[in-house]
């Protein structure tokens, strides 16, 4: 059984998913991580005696190896790593909602601190691709940025939602990192640069990315599954009903391949193998895990696993002995595994005896005809006044058998990821209707399990089938010529046959069978409207739609369909454009009214200073009189100073919301085009931001080139 090499009792609280291991010195390893009131500590046990100097760092009075680092306000994330080229130490970078800090521990200075707009949700520090120098990158409000050593701004993208995690990865194989973000959204993506190489949907907002080898990489979400991705290609993933706080990569079982390690809500620690899942090793804390991390703790030249919870509580384990022969598990734990195994046995010998009993004859009512099969139909189904608009998954068998129940499991379908239907005993059939609402426009696999017996059967056979729901199943064909068109479109061309357009549309659409032209008009049953596809004999394709997501929807899934790498395209979507341009107006607004605020809360500050000043030299001199005004006078400047606050704080909630908009404006004009013109539109619709040309903003977005 693994224990721990080492146990740390610390005075201070620790917030989930912000620890990390810093060689501020560049030699002694030192646990980092925020804590209450807009602190973060670092405990050092290796240097005793050596007092911080002034500035931000302190001493914690509860415990002499920690030193606190003001930051005044809510950490939102943070880590520790290599930033400048020749520094000898590591640099603590700290994030918050509106900055973020760059800190020389050793020497107690700042290195930057940088007013972020976007916010700091997520950090990693390390190298992106080409860019020769290692960065510090942020994930804030649907924006990604990354700043050198000197603070430079040297990396800018938008991605589709607010970020949650973030990792660097060499995805592509390509001996260079990409940058892997999980957002809210549910999406994965995969940047090299400021290019989207790829991306993976999951069923909710991803939470924690790391790296583990190679092009593989763990994840976790926030309702409870973790797992672990080689690519694009999903390995395997457990649910459970707590939540991961962290996960990690480390060869705990000395085999020479790292596990995944995770953290769990309710204090439990455990260790998965990469390739399947199963778990090798367990312990457990008597609060929530706050963070995994490694380092040599104990300066012996052995690298440790640390886990910490969110009582300050720290344990270090060293990789296993070749003594324990990778059983890392306690009695108890091997006693669960030998129950569980005997259980499966149980139930496999009832099995069993089940088919001995049909072969004998003594149960025929089991027996079904030899040519009984699972067929399934998909089918759109329009809104009714009783049902909402839908996909009608037909299940039936050939002959007079019936279907006593089905099981169907899909992610981000059904909550909890199944749905059962089992017919009244009045309402057996050999035909089972389910209605299916896909919320999103993704390709989903429905796994289907329909127990299938004659009408009095007692025992009944497991038929398993697995049919693709289309990625664009929500849209059903509409042939009402007189239909009113989309005002928003998109125009590109394409060097391709229109029969592989229909191909792709027989692909990614619910059609009846026959359609070989590619010009066609669907009804979008999610939010109504039309989407219009049309296709010229010049290999000119024009999409009308009045959603500007769908339109790159589209265009993303026909391009990586075709294998295009570089697409450029010309779009108007009126509405939309109108909507953003009162956005924009809306943040010069609010950043008008952010600066009156400040102004008036200095001055309100200096006034409350000196009124202070006054107040004590009345009572100092027993003018109560006065005194007792003054005071009076200072609460009610406090109450206004608090009113004051308030305001400012929904003014900057509010700009927030905005400046989400904006950042999601980019993000979508450029999922408007593919490779370097898509590249191209997000960096010059920033540079019209910086520069405030709006009208420049839109031609861009029209267009898609930059303007000279």
């Amino acid at each position: 059984m693994l224990v721990p090499i080492f146990t740390l009792k610390l005075n201070h609280k620790i917030n989930p998913r912000m620890v990390a291991i810093g060689k501020y010195d560049g030699i002694h390893p030192c646990l980092t991580a925020a804590t209450q009131a807009g602190k973060v500590f670092i405990h050092n046990p290796h240097t005793r005696g050596q007092r911080p100097a002034a500035h931000r760092l302190s001493q914690s009075r509860q415990d002499s190896d920690i030193s606190l680092l003001n930051i005044n306000q809510a950490v939102s994330c943070l880590t520790a790593g290599t930033l400048g080229p020749n520094t000898t130490g590591h640099t603590l970078l700290v994030g918050s909602q509106t900055n973020l800090l760059a800190y020389d521990v050793h020497d107690n200075t700042d290195i930057f601190y940088k007013e972020v707009t976007d916010g700091a949700n997520a950090i990693v520090l390390g190298k992106l691709e080409d860019i020769q120098s290692p960065l510090a990158i942020i994930g804030g409000n649907c924006a990604l940025q990354g700043f050198d050593f000197e603070g430079n701004d040297q990396f800018w993208t938008v991605t589709g939602d607010n970020v949650r995690s973030l990792v660097l990865c060499d995805f592509t194989a390509d001996g260079k990192n990409e940058l892997l973000v999980g957002s809210e959204d549910f999406d994965i993506r995969v940047f090299r640069e400021d290019e989207l190489v790829t991306e993976m949907a999951e069923n909710e907002t991803v939470t924690s990315l790391c790296h583990m080898h190679g092009s593989r990489f763990g994840y976790a979400l926030a309702n409870g599954t973790v797992g672990v991705y080689d690519r694009t290609a999903r390995y395997w993933r457990i649910k459970s009903k707590n939540h991961a706080m962290s996960i990690h990569a480390f060869d705990l079982n000395a085999d020479g391949v790292v596990e995944l390690i995770t953290g769990w809500s309710n204090g439990n620690i455990d260790a998965r193998s990469d390739r399947t899942g199963e778990v090798i090793f367990k312990d457990n804390f008597s609060s929530s895990v706050a963070g995994v991390v490694e380092g040599d703790y104990r300066m012996d030249g052995q690298i440790q696993l640390i886990c910490s919870s969110v009582e300050g509580e720290v344990r270090g384990y060293l990789p296993a002995s070749k003594e324990m022969k990778g059983n890392l598990m306690d009695a108890s734990v091997e006693q669960d595994l030998i129950r569980e195994l005997s259980q499966r046995k149980q139930n496999l010998i009832l099995e069993l005896r089940n088919y001995e009993e049909n072969a004998k004859g003594e149960s025929k009512k089991g027996v079904i005809p030899a040519n009984t099969q699972l067929q399934t139909a998909l089918s759109v189904r329009r809104a009714t006044e009783s049902q909402r608009a839908h996909i009608e998954l037909n299940i039936s068998t050939p002959n007079e058998t019936i279907i006593r129940a089905v099981l169907i499991f899909a992610e981000g379908i059904f909550e909890g990821e199944s749905h059962v239907v089992h017919p009244s005993i009045q309402n057996l059939s050999d035909c089972v209707r389910v209605p299916i609402i896909p919320p999103k426009d993704i390709p989903v696999d429905l796994h289907i399990k329909a127990f299938v017996g004659g009408k009095t059967s007692t025992q009944f056979h497991v038929f398993e089938i697995t049919r693709q729901l289309p990625r664009f199943s929500m849209y059903d064909l509409n042939t009402d010529p007189s239909a009113t068109q989309p005002t928003g479109k998109v125009t590109f061309n394409l060097n391709d046959r229109p029969q592989r357009v229909v191909m792709w549309l027989n692909q990614n659409f619910l059609l009846p069978e026959g359609i070989d032209s590619p010009d066609i008009t669907f009804t979008t049953l999610r939010a109504g409207g039309l989407l219009n596809i049309n296709m010229q004999p010049s290999g000119e394709i024009t999409l009308r739609a009045d959603d500007i997501d769908l339109a790159g929807d589209l265009i993303q899934s026909l391009a990586s369909f075709l294998a295009i790498e570089d697409l450029q395209a010309e779009a108007d979507f009126p509405v939309y454009f109108k909507e953003l341009r009162a956005t924009l107006t809306e943040v010069d607004e609010f950043h008008s009214v952010h600066q009156k605020l400040t102004a008036a809360m200095a001055d309100h500050s200096n006034y409350i200073r000196n009124m202070l000043v006054q107040a004590e030299d009345a009572r100092l001199m027993g003018d109560w009189r006065n005194t007792k005004k003054r005071y009076i006078e200072l609460y009610e400047l406090n109450r206004d100073l608090i009113n004051e606050y308030k305001i400012r704080s929904n003014n900057h909630n509010a700009l927030l919301a905005r400046l989400k908009s904006v950042n999601q404006a980019i993000q979508r004009a450029g999922r408007l085009r593919v490779g370097k013109p898509k590249t191209q539109v997000i960096t010059a619709c920033r540079d019209a931001i910086k520069n405030n040309n709006i009208n420049a903003l839109f031609k861009i977005m029209r267009a898609g080139t930059a303007l000279s």
